[in-house]
């Protein structure tokens, strides 16, 4: 009978622990939403079909020192936790500006990620395929050898109106490096 009443104190203490991170994590995605900012949300499906997404806040605009436009690198700021560790457990991160969805990028990768993406993806140490570093990149596909496909071209044109609200936004906050 103790062990019944243990495993079900257990149990509920952990329900009350995710709902309370779950609501902290919607808080602070609506909060963001309302200051028209940009901001980035982890996303993580859930395996069953009554439950939803998992959202998790992953960083603002306020995190991002500059992206240069030609290398596609994104440099952050230093992070309590370091953001390659944040964003390992999702499959997909969404861009917002506000309330507005700008793009989803595919999936966060590392140089040795054997997956092909044709679609936009936060790349982690993938500069090139020959030197690993710490830095961030927003490419268009993952592997770079599959830039010129067809559905990539076809994924960069629908992301185009997104991809050039993005930049201005940088722009319009001092945060491009050409």
């Amino acid at each position: 009978m103790r062990k019944i009443i243990i495993i079900c104190v257990c149990a509920l203490a952990s329900f009350i622990m995710f709902y309370a991170c779950d609501t902290n994590a919607k808080d602070a995605t609506e909060s963001k939403k309302e200051s028209y900012e940009l901001y980035a949300c982890g996303l993580n499906p859930i395996e069953t079909r009554s439950a939803p997404k998992t959202i998790s806040y992953l960083f603002s605009g306020d995190d991002i020192l500059w992206f240069d436009t030609n290398s596609r690198e994104i440099k952050f700021k230093e992070m309590v936790e370091p953001l390659n560790k944040r964003l390992q457990p999702f499959q997909e991160i969404e861009f917002y500006l506000g309330d507005k969805t700008l793009f989803v990028v595919s999936s966060f990768v590392v140089p040795w990620d054997s997956r092909v993406f044709d679609n936009l993806v936060l790349c982690y140490g993938c500069q090139n395929p020959f030197e690993v570093n710490e830095n961030y990149y927003l490419y268009d596909c993952y592997p770079y050898q599959f830039s010129d496909s067809e559905q990539v071209k076809a994924n960069r044109k629908k992301n185009a109106d997104s991809w050039d609200l993005f930049i201005k936004y940088l722009e319009s906050k001092n945060k491009l490096k050409k």
